[in-house]
């Protein structure tokens, strides 16, 4: 394993004192919003570029930013899929560091050595609703064959126009998903995509390895044990692996989840991080020769665990008879524990979860959520119902003692 870089301290100290941006706090952002933020920072006079050379489904621009004289393109795009929003946080704070700090060595290496190309947020549309697919319901990451909606176009087009040396395709995985076999919660996954059915590594694959090595050394301080490697099954739709295969050495990071941070900040810096690192190697060339095994071991991602396990609970609706059931609640905001759905109900025994809840000797007992349908009929509660209910000492909820309520309340967060 390569030593972590000798500037990392100082950086990361910078980083909270001079670099992050403010304005992206909450990860759910309007385009505009961040276009609002980052716009002023990319600006002629420290060295940036920008030009419109798309528009999305809805007429939302598309905007390549350049910064940098050397002699190494490098492309980076992020949020192709609108809801995976840490990178674009992340390329605000690069901005930022690239345009304020022209004296540090590292911005001076990394201008010196590539000529940096950007997309963010190439799913505007998506990112305004904050869902993975385009308007027309495209996935985008599976149009780069089709090349069926005009962001995918875009995209294309600037790679084939760039014939870029590197690329970098930034994106956010599920936050349940766990390190191999372990219980560990991804933090950050990495991929070297494959170029052909085979995953061969070829030259140009080879030097997306070496560059994942690289960014391995800036993150294993902050978390060794919490990394994982993505499936490398080659995708004849996905936009990295046709990347890798034009001859692009590329390289997937995707975010995961780190608890205690509902908002993706310190994955944020972490992205901000591991990207300087892999632009430091690049443009002093110092990836070439790094061994691959650093990637090569990283374990696979491996389970995706749902993110609440009540156990050993009696169910008791109004009007039917009492069963024994355990229950999987999966939340739209997972990191936040917010709007709760059910799963599943039934005999679950065995199957792990973010937070399990042993319910034995309580009742769970649905109650109506509020709004024009309180109180009317039966409370609904099985499979895709919001999950609102109470776990009760007595089978009529007046003996409470946890309420989900769609959202977990952070003041108690379990009995």
């Amino acid at each position: 394993m390569p030593q972590a870089p000798a500037w990392l301290a100082e950086l990361d100290a910078l980083y909270d004192a001079n670099i992050r941006v403010e304005g992206l706090e909450d990860r759910r952002f309007q385009p505009e919003q961040w276009w609002n933020v980052a716009a002023p920072l990319a600006n002629a006079a420290d060295g940036f570029a920008v030009e419109e050379i798309g528009r999305s489904v809805e007429g939302r621009p598309l905007r390549h930013v350049r910064w940098g004289q050397g002699p190494t393109p490098v492309l980076l795009w992020s949020q192709m899929h609108g809801d995976e929003s840490t990178a674009s946080m992340a390329l605000a704070d690069l901005f930022r560091f690239l345009g304020e700090h022209p004296d540090h060595p590292l911005v001076q290496r990394i201008g010196a050595g590539t000529t940096l190309h950007f997309l963010p947020i190439v799913n505007p549309d998506g990112a305004a609703r904050f869902q993975r697919r385009n308007a027309q319901g495209i996935d985008i990451n599976r149009d780069a064959r089709a090349l069926a909606s005009p962001e995918a176009r875009a995209l294309h087009e600037l790679r084939e126009r760039l014939q870029p040396a590197f690329g970098f395709n930034l994106h956010d995985q599920n936050v349940g998903t766990r390190v191999g076999d372990s219980g560990r919660g991804t933090a950050i996954a990495l991929l070297a995509p494959a170029y052909n059915e085979a995953r061969e590594v070829n030259a140009s694959r080879a030097r997306a390895i070496e560059v994942a090595v690289a960014i391995r050394a800036v993150l294993e301080p902050y978390i060794a044990g919490y990394m994982a490697k993505w499936d490398d099954t080659f995708n004849a739709r996905a936009f990295g692996d046709l990347t890798q295969q034009a001859g692009v050495s590329t390289i997937l990071i995707e975010s995961g989840g780190i608890e205690g941070d509902p908002q993706k900040q310190q994955l944020r810096k972490l992205n901000f991080l591991a990207l300087v690192g892999a632009l430091d190697a690049i443009a002093t060339g110092s990836h070439a020769g790094l061994p691959h095994a650093p990637y090569e071991e990283l374990p696979e991602n491996g389970d995706t665990w749902p993110d609440l396990l009540v156990t050993g609970g009696t169910l008791a609706v109004p009007g039917q008879p009492r069963a024994h059931v355990d229950v999987i609640v999966d939340f739209e905001q997972p990191l936040l524990w917010r709007e709760g759905r059910i799963r599943e109900v039934g005999d679950l025994a065995g199957r792990n979860a973010r937070r399990t809840i042993d319910a034995t000797g309580l009742y769970i007992v649905p109650f109506h959520p509020p709004g024009p349908t309180a109180g009317r009929g039966t409370p609904a509660f099985g499979t895709g119902t919001a999950a609102h209910f109470h776990l009760s000492r007595d089978p009529e909820g007046r003996d409470v003692v946890w309420t989900l309520a769609g959202d977990i309340d952070p003041a108690q967060p379990a009995p």
